[in-house]
C-alpha cells in the first residue's frame, strides 16, 4: 500500500475550491491511481480529520501553444473530500477563507 503523502500530491487552489470550503469540502491533487477508500484513508491519516465522502474526477490535459510548437499539459486526478459535520477543519487552508 502507497503512503499518504505519495496519494495525496497538492492542494488545489481555485476560485471555487475557495468556495466549497464553507461547506466543508476539500480539492486535493491525487495520484492517478488512487481509489477513493485509498484517499479517504490518506487524508484522515495526514490531517486528522473525519472524511464522509470523496468525488474523483480525472481532468483532461490541455493543448498549449507556443509559436508554432503544439503540446499538451499532462493529465491529473482530482479529488472533493466532504469532511463530517463534528469534524475538525484542516488547518492548511484556514487562512485562505
Amino acid at each position: 500500500m502507497k503512503a499518504p503523502q505519495d496519494i495525496i500530491i497538492t492542494p488545489v487552489i481555485t476560485e471555487r475550491s475557495m468556495d466549497n470550503l464553507q461547506a466543508g469540502k476539500y480539492t486535493f491533487k491525487v495520484a492517478k491511481d488512487a481509489n477513493k477508500s485509498e484517499i479517504k484513508k490518506a487524508v484522515e491519516k495526514l490531517f486528522g480529520v473525519n472524511v464522509d465522502k470523496v468525488t474523483t474526477m480525472n481532468v483532461n490535459g490541455k493543448e498549449k501553444r507556443v509559436g508554432r510548437y503544439v503540446g499538451r499539459t499532462a493529465s491529473w486526478k482530482k479529488a472533493i473530500v466532504t469532511l463530517t459535520e463534528d469534524s475538525k477543519t484542516i488547518e492548511f487552508f484556514e487562512g485562505m477563507i
